[in-house]
């Protein structure tokens, strides 16, 4: 098979590495993947929002399967675009995609369908006076999040009335977030661990995935700003069994059902981000994609071909299964200097010697090579470390291992991703 991945982060660059290692696999190609793809596939100059032009390549080059990886493109349509043309594609439809494209959308789903979620209120930036009365009389803390897609940062959590008002002014005033801020859901805060489900499915028969954690905070202790993920693990202990039973039987099967109801079975892989209440789980928010670092993660712990399945979702007949290791997986996150915010690029990075092992990747996503072939920072997220170990400790370890190989100026990385699994997990000495 010709297989075209369409994205450039370490999202892609994991997924390649997979799909690398299948025997059905005759040629991949990365749209526009980074400096590290290149080692799994070849790179394309087309970028991932050019939906037209990707179309036009996957016909000129008689691709067999796309898989998308990043949220953009399937906003914008490329599922019904390549469907139209009869190429075959991974990912939801442009009405699907809403979910993540739209947190209005997604809340009224859910609403809709029974669903249980956070309690919310919409605000629009025509009438910004209603958002300062209600926040006058709120319960705190409180979340404030962008209607649209915000590159994972859209997300503000004031713990007071007067943050509150400077993250609405954040919004409607300073227009962070551009048109993606036209429009804000404010949500009762939900307290208790996060997980999230990955749900691999062509819209009726599906595969739940080993559930992860991911780490949005730049910094140690869940510190700082929100970030695109900074560091996961999988599985995730706090989503036992019987939580992901209540997951399968509230959240993903009612979700699925909803969507085939409206029209448009849905065709990839649906990300529900969760909150565990007391009151049980909750969804935070939909993607429609792979998260970011999480996948990463999730790769290492497959055993089996993921090539057929994604295939068989692509054409709307999934019967293959899937098999994973017995252990974990973990993935630890390298930013550039000053991410979250203005970042300094075009660093020089040291690598070190890579891994080559079925356990152990380096995974690039933020860097690319100059005019003289050297490595350098390219974007915020520069590169992830994932492992696989027996226990989770073990997997922890051979990230940081390799991570403390690799450097370049202003690097960050967080210290104690997995620490509430390990946590979790000492009671039943599985660490």
């Amino acid at each position: 098979m010709n297989v075209l991945i369409v994205g450039s982060g370490g999202r892609e660059a994991s997924i390649g590495w997979k799909i690398n290692q299948s025997p059905l696999l005759d040629h991949l190609y990365f749209a526009p993947g980074n400096a590290g793809t290149s080692q799994y596939g070849e790179n394309i100059p087309i970028k991932a929002h050019q939906i037209q032009e990707l179309a036009e390549f996957a016909q000129a080059n008689q691709i067999d399967l796309t898989l998308v990886g990043p949220e953009e493109p399937l906003v914008l349509g490329i599922s019904d675009l390549f469907r139209q043309k009869g190429l075959a594609i991974w990912g939801p439809d442009s009405f699907c995609a809403r979910l993540e494209g739209s947190k209005i959308v997604a809340k009224s789903f859910m609403k809709k369908y029974g669903i249980p979620t956070a309690k919310y209120q919409i605000f629009n930036r025509s009438e910004k006076e209603n958002l300062y009365r209600y926040l006058e009389t709120a319960d705190y803390p409180l979340v404030l999040k962008a209607d649209g897609l915000a590159a994972g940062k859209g997300v503000l959590i004031p713990s007071t009335k007067n943050e509150a008002i400077v993250a609405a002014q954040t919004f409607f005033e300073d227009n962070l977030f551009g048109e993606a801020g036209n429009q804000v859901v404010a949500e009762e805060f939900m307290s208790g661990e996060e997980a999230t489900v990955f749900v691999l499915t062509d819209g009726e028969n599906y595969h739940i995935l080993p559930p992860a954690q991911d780490h949005k905070r730049i910094g140690d202790g869940d510190s700082g700003k929100n970030t695109g993920g900074m560091g996961a693990y999988v599985p995730a202990p706090a989503c036992t069994p019987e939580i992901l039973e209540l997951v399968r039987k509230t959240i993903v099967e009612p979700t699925l059902t909803g969507l085939k109801s409206e029209g448009h079975p849905y065709r990839g892989v649906l990300y529900v981000g969760l909150m565990l209440t007391p009151d049980g789980p909750k969804v935070v928010e939909y993607n429609v994609r792979f998260g970011d670092p999480e996948c990463q993660a999730v790769m290492l712990m497959l055993s089996s071909d993921l090539l057929p399945v994604l295939n068989e979702i692509a054409h709307g007949q999934l019967v293959s299964g899937l098999s994973f290791k017995s252990g974990f997986a973990s993935v630890v996150v390298a930013s550039a200097k000053g991410y979250p915010d203005k970042l300094t690029l075009g660093d020089p990075i040291t690598l070190g010697a890579l891994p080559e092992s079925a356990d152990q990747a380096v995974f690039l996503a933020g860097a690319t090579e100059n005019e003289n072939g050297d490595l350098i920072t390219s974007g915020g997220r520069v590169l992830g470390t994932a492992a696989f170990g027996k226990t989770l400790k073990d997997s922890l370890d051979s990230a940081y291992q390799m991570m403390s190989a690799i450097q370049f100026n202003g690097m960050h990385y967080r210290k104690d991703i997995g620490q509430r699994g390990l946590d979790a997990l000492k009671k039943s000495e599985k660490v």
